[in-house]
C-alpha cells in the first residue's frame, strides 16, 4: 500500500512538473477553490441549518406575524440567512474564473519555449520543441478541467442555497 501511494506521488510530481510552474499555480487555486466549496457544504449541513431551526424558533415565537413590522422583520431574518449562506460564493466563483486564465498563462509561457528552442537550434530540434508544446497544453487542459468542475460544484451550491432559501421562505409563514 505505501509503495502504491509513493507510486501515485511521484507520478503527480512528475506531471506537475511537465506542466510547469504555471500547472502549480492552478494546482493552488483548485486546491483553494475546492476548500472553499467543501466549507461551504459542511456550513450547509451543520451551522445553517442551527441557524435556521433557530430563525424558525424565534418567527414561530412571535406574536404578531401579519403588521408591516412583523414583514420588515421576517424580511430581516431571511436575508441575514442568506447573506450567511452565499458568503464566499463570490469568491468561488471568482477562483472558477481565474482557472481557464492561468491555463492560457501556461500556454503562452509553454509557446515562448518552444519559440525559444526554435532560435536556439534553428528549428531542426523536434524533441524539445515537442517538450514546450506540452508545456502549452497541459496547463490549458488543468485549467479548463478545474473550470469545469467548479463551475459544476458552484452551480451546485447555488441550486442547494436557493433551494434552502425558498423553504425558508415558506416556513416564515405571515398570518393575515
Amino acid at each position: 500500500m505505501f509503495f502504491a501511494l509513493m507510486d501515485a506521488y511521484d507520478a503527480i510530481i512528475a506531471f506537475m512538473d511537465r506542466g510547469g510552474s504555471v500547472l502549480w499555480v492552478i494546482g493552488i487555486l483548485l486546491l483553494l477553490t475546492f476548500s472553499l466549496v467543501f466549507e461551504r457544504v459542511w456550513f450547509l449541513n451543520s451551522t445553517h441549518a442551527k441557524n435556521v431551526k433557530h430563525t424558525l424558533a424565534t418567527w414561530n415565537a412571535r406574536a404578531d406575524k401579519s403588521s408591516w413590522r412583523a414583514r420588515q422583520i421576517r424580511m430581516m431574518m431571511i436575508s441575514q440567512i442568506s447573506l450567511d449562506l452565499r458568503s464566499s460564493m463570490p469568491l468561488i466563483e471568482a477562483l472558477v474564473v481565474i482557472c481557464p486564465l492561468l491555463g492560457l498563462l501556461g500556454t503562452v509561457t509553454g509557446m515562448i519555449e518552444v519559440f525559444f528552442v526554435m532560435a536556439l537550434t534553428g528549428g531542426g530540434d523536434a524533441k524539445s520543441m515537442a517538450g514546450g508544446v506540452s508545456k502549452a497544453t497541459i496547463p490549458t487542459m488543468a485549467g479548463m478541467v478545474g473550470a469545469l468542475s467548479g463551475i459544476f460544484a458552484a452551480n451546485f451550491l447555488k441550486h442547494k442555497m436557493e433551494t434552502d432559501i425558498s423553504l425558508l421562505e415558506d416556513h416564515l409563514a405571515l398570518s393575515d
